[in-house]
């Protein structure tokens, strides 16, 4: 196993390496890949969104120098291995056994989009194991008709999927000032997962609520949301909060759905406001 990463302010944001700083770990018969840089507890749990992996934090860690930070990739994501489910349930369940096999104590879940209805679901059915949440651009029930650009993009999706296919232009869309290379880093890690796992899983984010776990999550909540963003409204973000007892709702008013990316130092600072007041 690898050492964790102790400079995250240059490991963190150099994409070439990213993969090379993985570990991986067994988490119920599944090997889980995560990067983690060294730091300050308690530690934060990364967790990141469909099709991307825990390169999706790297312009993040900067700016959460000092940190302890565990960035996973989930299941059938990264180097992760696929399992059998891919549901939001199991990636919970897998992120439920990799805060036990390295002890975490009480980490603060921070997820993005599907990786924040994860965090939900997490908190819903193991409130033992985190001590808080931070939810990126995310939903509780999304709303994607057989209409949706995400439903008809990736249907069209042929293996082998190509980095620069036209989509990721939809997919990864930003405001400018996002680094190329890791905009491609991701595009390239997407087009390793076969188009007929990219289908499944968008089929669970499909059918998945999470309005009856939200309502049951005990945990201090800080939920950051795009001003601009396509996906996942103002309308998803205010059922969220009024059904995350107690939750506080920031706008990242010109970020569309990838707040992390586009202006990860307001994101940082808004993290490190939730937990100074801890």
């Amino acid at each position: 196993m690898r050492p964790a990463l102790s400079e995250p302010g240059e490991q963190g944001i150099e994409q070439t390496a990213w993969s090379g700083g993985k570990r991986v770990v067994d988490v119920g018969g599944l090997d889980l890949a995560y990067v983690e840089l060294a730091g300050a507890e308690p530690p934060l749990l990364l967790i990141h969104g469909f099709t991307d992996t825990s390169r999706s934090f790297s312009l993040l860690t900067p700016h959460l120098s000092g940190r302890r930070l565990i960035m996973p990739d989930l299941r059938g994501h990264g180097a992760s291995n696929a399992g059998e489910g891919c549901s939001v349930v199991d990636f919970a369940e897998d992120i439920a056994g990799l805060i036990r096999r390295l002890r975490l104590d009480r980490p603060v879940v921070v997820g993005h989009s599907l990786g924040g209805m994860v965090s939900i679901a997490l908190a819903a059915q193991y409130p033992e194991l985190i001590g808080g949440m931070v939810i990126l651009a995310s939903t509780l029930k999304p709303d994607f008709g057989s209409d949706h650009q995400l439903i008809d993009g990736v249907a069209a999706l042929r293996d082998p999927i190509s980095p620069v296919d036209p989509f990721y232009d939809w997919w990864h869309a930003c405001r400018p000032g996002v680094p190329r290379a890791f905009l491609a880093g991701l595009a390239k890690d997407a087009s390793a997962i076969p188009a007929a796992r990219w289908r499944a899983i968008l089929e669970e984010i499909r059918r998945t609520d999470l309005t009856a776990a939200a309502r049951a999550v005990q945990a201090p909540t800080l939920i950051i949301a795009g001003g601009r963003d396509p996906l996942f409204g103002e309308a998803h973000q205010r059922a969220m909060a009024g059904a995350l007892a107690g939750s506080r709702l920031v706008w990242a008013q010109d970020c569309g759905h990838n707040p992390h990316w586009e202006d990860p130092a307001f994101v940082a600072e808004a993290i490190a406001g939730m937990l100074s007041a801890a």
